[in-house]
């Protein structure tokens, strides 16, 4: 997308019923759906369903939508909610979503010098989930913190402190592998 108006004209186009405008926005939307699924349910068809159905979803639904410039939020929330479907469907336990959840870390990882976007993806992987996917839609899909809020269901000052507390351990650990 060019800017947030064309995509706004794009989605009350396709409110209208353009077909043509709908497959503008799936077309742009769609590979960072699908990068974001994975990053969620680390399994690629299970990531592509969970993206197929939310595309049906949003699509039903498109009309109710008061605020297009809300859409991008409203896909990714879309996204994340059927990904917890899907996940719980096959028994999988869900991503932790709540506050206690925070406090649960995969142990962090030490490498010998922060060089390389691996070594970067490695360190954020390390985040707990809630950090992890808040830095994920800040830093790689461009989200802004009031519409990360709206795909996390938390408040914009959350979506705040995690992206601090992110930042924090991600410093923390650069500096750590640095030294």
């Amino acid at each position: 997308m060019d800017t947030r108006t064309s995509e706004e004209r794009l989605v009350l186009k396709a409110q209208a019923g353009d077909t043509r405008a709908f497959e503008v926005l799936y077309r742009a939307y769609q590979p960072s759906l699908i990068r974001f699924a994975i990053r969620l349910t680390g399994v690629e068809a299970t990531a592509q369903d969970a993206v197929q159905d939310a595309w049906i979803m949003v699509a039903r639904s498109l009309g109710d939508l008061k605020a297009p410039h809300m859409f991008r939020a409203r896909i990714f929330k879309a996204v994340r909610w059927r990904v917890l479907d899907q996940l719980r469907k096959r028994k999988f336990e869900p991503m932790p979503l709540n506050e206690e959840a925070e406090a649960v870390s995969s142990a962090p990882m030490k490498r010998q010098q922060l060089a390389t976007s691996d070594q970067l993806v490695t360190l954020v992987d390390s985040l707990p989930e809630v950090e992890r996917q808040a830095v994920y839609l800040f830093y790689l899909e461009e989200l802004k913190c009031e519409e990360i809020a709206q795909v996390l269901d938390v408040p914009a000052g959350t979506v705040k402190s995690r992206l601090n507390r992110a930042r924090s351990r991600l410093m923390a650990e650069a500096e750590g592998d640095m030294a």
